[in-house]
């Protein structure tokens, strides 16, 4: 196939960029190139920054009618599932992904537009009197101002959609930087939004690529006209982000790394979760941040669990991501592939490698960029495999005893992002849940997005804020406290 020119959006309309430097992506299949972009540095970031900027200051967007961006919101959300296998071959072209998941990608994000169309008519101030007669109070939301969003290439669509449809719905101007691996989708969304009736220069894309990159998106972060910078990406990254942010005490919002324990207990239903455990581990490639990359199995049933998902593995059938047979794609890149197998080749030094661990040998995939399943076992809570996120098909089993050993192991550990126990005992699994220091638990599933008013985020090194449901709402919003004095009430003084 021949590749697709994009351009950058500013101001509502499809840019070149000003210096006329492009990028190209190949594909992680075959390597072939699939697309192109403008390289965007400080000129265009600062551009679309101004215009975000001056459009916010306008106040059409942010003192818009709530129904008026429900409306928007509400028709994107349509048109994108009309679109569904256009946005979804565009995720498996730049990342690789089975074709399957992606359209599971972009339905999602549709969903999620429409979820916050609807939030944004349930936005509510409220009137406080607290029985004085001669005052009263109201409590106001307004938007945060001018949002700059930076997101990773491994949900190229559903993460950005995470944070510019709660944005949009609170009245905030954007300017987004996608993952210069995967800028198609965010391109696209910039489009459909305005057939949608977004009025020009409230959602605007840059595209760079490495060093540029870097510039833009410290450019985001650090820019005195910009009110709050969401992030997406590892928790390194995110901590340069908020020195950034730090300079003019900006709003951030983090969603950074994870080490997710999934614990399996004895009693629990071993073939659910063995399919949790299965999704957890494999789903995109491993490259998901709450990747329940640390299987905890109740000792007991350690060795036939672990025997069971094995057979299971093998079935999994890598190939051409838009095949619709293809059940695992390649990694996003050729980093990505020398870091995965780099920490393979550390995993064989720390504990026992029962499944996987090469390259697979079928001629067809030797362009791209696969990396075969592979489970690790009798791991070591303090092993490099067990603490640092790999991003990879690359699974790390232990065994505990108890439901207080189990908390113990996997709370050891600087993320807090994601997790899930497995058990048909209800005292059990609220003890684990409870007990577990992170933001989300699931209880008998793993990887359950289908509750899209749920907020979602991480303790400790794995972010801050939360996003999703009336919470992820509100990280876009500033609340004003307005005290009225009465005179000539009864009292007043």
């Amino acid at each position: 196939m021949a590749a697709t020119d994009f351009g950058v959006v500013i101001n509502g309309r499809e840019e070149a960029g000003l210096s006329g430097e492009r990028f190209s992506r190949q594909s992680p299949f075959d390597q072939s190139v699939v697309s192109t972009y403008p390289n965007c540095g400080l000129e265009e970031a600062r551009l679309a920054i101004t215009t975000a900027r001056s459009t916010f200051d306008s106040t059409r967007w942010p003192t818009s009618r709530a129904a008026d961006r429900a409306r928007v919101l509400t028709k994107a959300s349509q048109l994108m599932l009309e679109r569904v296998d256009d946005f979804a071959r565009w995720i498996s072209l730049e990342a690789g992904k089975p074709i399957r998941m992606a359209r599971s990608e972009v339905t999602h994000s549709a969903h999620v537009l429409g979820y916050y169309g609807a939030a944004a008519n349930d936005l509510r101030g409220e009137a406080i009197t607290q029985q004085v007669p001669d005052a009263i109070g109201l409590v106001i939301h307004e938007p945060v101002g001018v949002v700059g969003i930076i997101t990773p290439w491994n949900f190229p669509l559903s993460l950005v959609v995470r944070k510019v449809a709660p944005a949009l719905a609170a009245g905030c101007t954007i300017v987004a930087k996608p993952s210069h691996f995967t800028p198609a989708v965010t391109l696209m969304l910039a489009k459909l939004l305005t057939e949608a009736g977004l009025p020009d220069g409230v959602f605007n894309v840059v595209t760079s690529e490495t060093d540029n990159g870097a510039l833009v998106g410290q450019e985001l972060a650090g820019s005195n006209k910009v009110d709050m910078v969401a992030f997406k990406g590892s928790t390194e990254a995110g901590k340069a982000v908020a020195r950034a942010a730090a300079g003019n005490i900006k709003k951030i919002a983090l969603e950074l790394g994870g080490k997710s324990p999934n614990i399996v207990f004895a009693d629990c239903d071993m073939d659910e979760a063995l399919k949790g455990a299965y999704n957890g581990i494999y789903l995109n490639s491993g490259q998901v941040c709450q990747a329940g990359t640390r299987l905890m199995v109740q000792r007991d049933v350690k060795d036939e669990f672990v025997a069971r998902l094995i057979e299971m593995s093998r079935a999994i059938r890598m190939g051409d991501p838009l095949s619709p047979e293809t059940s695992m794609g390649p990694v996003v890149n050729e980093k990505q592939f020398s870091r995965v197998k780099d920490y393979i080749a550390r995993g064989r030094n720390e504990a026992n490698l029962v499944f996987g661990g090469s390259q697979p040998q079928d001629p067809a995939l030797e362009k791209g960029f696969f990396v075969s399943p592979t489970i690790f076992d009798e791991v070591g809570n303090q092993t490099t495999i067990a603490q640092e996120e790999i991003f990879g098909p690359v699974l790390s089993v232990m065994a505990f005893d108890t439901p207080e050993e189990a908390i113990t192991i996997a709370n050891d550990t600087m993320y807090g992002l994601a997790s899930a126990v497995w058990t048909n005992n209800i005292n059990t699994a609220f003890q684990v849940a409870k007990g577990i220091r992170a933001g989300t638990v699931w209880v008998n599933a793993y990887h359950n997005t289908s509750l899209n008013n749920m907020p979602y985020g991480g303790y400790k090194q794995s972010g801050l804020g939360r996003e999703l449901g009336a919470v992820g709402l509100h990280e876009y919003l500033e609340t004003k406290s307005i005290q009225i004095q009465l005179r000539g009430a009864a009292g007043a003084r």
